[in-house]
């Protein structure tokens, strides 16, 4: 805002040389005094006189300009009964000068994901916001500091924005699943929205900004910049960004049947389940729903007290046919240890079927 102005003149004709006002970089540095000066040279009867000056100063005023962007572009994918899942945004401040920045870590409740075909289902537990405090774009856990809001976010007045990077970290109900289609997959969207602030003072949250009104003042006034790109509103000093949390589950089921193999009357031809008969079990493990891989599958079964384990017949990760009955495949292993049988099996990939096969006799 001008501060002084003040011209001198004769009352005899002036001639006189201004210097002109100079364009202002944008991101001058909020608080800088801009001050000009004029000469006016002239003569009276030919002579030259004292030449005359004035001046003009004021001060740039605060312009604050804050954006939060997600990183990745696409959900951040979890699993069921996950803890600490990340979620990362950067936060930008092109303002011209030092602001703080107040976070708040926010949960959609129903409506649209922010990517993809997807409805937001589930609220996420124990939300906390971590910046990126070794600066390497990867939580770290330990090391990253668990903050409310960012201190002393420098100015730019380079153009250089100075950006710090900050992980929304949640944990994801274990009863949290995803189903055979888009629309039913489990989804949490979360929010990260940041509220510029006064900076100054490291170590402390300085006081939301509140935009100048009225005509410009000779302090320095702030003017929100802000605009409304991804839904944001305009010049409110804030900025936000989403991110979902799409659930990837395994949905495991079992099927358990069996057939008489042999019995010690008709033998393997059209046997029966009469006592000293051969029974072999078949468990299928299908993750048919699923979307991701089940991994660490391990099958145990107790065998019931009339029946007598076969040594040696267990069989894992065999198949089973169009029609879903068990093969006889698959290869020796898993264990029988006091009346039950523990089988491991391969991960399971989405749409895959493994089966666990062993013989009992019917005592």
């Amino acid at each position: 805002m001008i501060r002084t102005s003040r011209l001198l003149a004769s009352s005899a004709a002036l001639a006189f040389a201004a210097a002109a006002t100079p364009a202002l970089a944008e991101g001058t540095q909020a608080g800088t005094t801009i001050t000009n000066n004029v000469t006016v040279n002239y003569q009276v009867g030919g002579v030259a006189q004292t030449a005359v000056t004035a001046t003009n100063t004021f001060t740039v005023d605060r312009k604050i300009n804050l954006t939060i962007s997600e990183v990745g572009g696409a959900a951040t994918i979890v699993t069921p009964g996950q803890v600490r899942a990340v979620t990362t945004f950067t936060v930008t401040n092109t303002s011209n000068d030092t602001i703080d920045v107040i976070l708040l870590g926010s949960q959609q409740d129903g409506g649209a994901s922010a990517f993809g075909n997807y409805t937001d289902t589930f609220n996420a537990s124990t939300v906390r916001l971590f910046v990126d405090t070794n600066g390497n774009g990867t939580y770290d856990e330990g090391t990253d500091q668990q903050v409310t809001y960012l201190d002393e976010l420098s100015a730019s007045p380079t153009g250089n924005a100075n950006t710090r990077t900050v992980f929304f970290v949640a944990d994801i109900p274990v009863t949290k699943a995803n189903g055979a289609n888009l629309v039913t997959n489990d989804v949490a969207t979360v929010t990260l929205t940041g509220t510029a602030a006064q900076g100054g003072t490291a170590g402390a949250q300085g006081t939301a900004f509140v935009e100048t009104t009225g005509a410009n003042t000779s302090g320095v006034d702030t003017v929100f910049a802000d605009t409304n790109a991804n839904g944001n509103t305009a010049r409110d000093g804030r900025s936000f960004a989403k991110d979902d949390y799409r659930v990837s589950a395994a949905a495991l089921t079992a099927v358990k049947s069996s057939r008489v193999v042999s019995d010690p009357n008709n033998g393997t031809t059209n046997p029966k389940a009469v006592p000293g008969a051969v029974v072999e079990y078949c468990i299928a493990v299908s993750n048919a729903g699923g979307s991701a891989t089940a991994t660490n599958v391990v099958v145990t079964d107790p065998v019931p007290a009339e029946l007598t384990y076969v040594a040696s017949s267990i069989r894992v990760n065999g198949t089973v046919d169009g029609a879903g009955v068990c093969q006889s495949d698959g290869t020796a292993g898993g264990t029988y240890s006091g009346t039950t049988v523990t089988a491991p099996l391969t991960a399971i990939a989405a749409g895959d079927t493994r089966t666990v096969r062993f013989q009992a006799t019917i005592q």
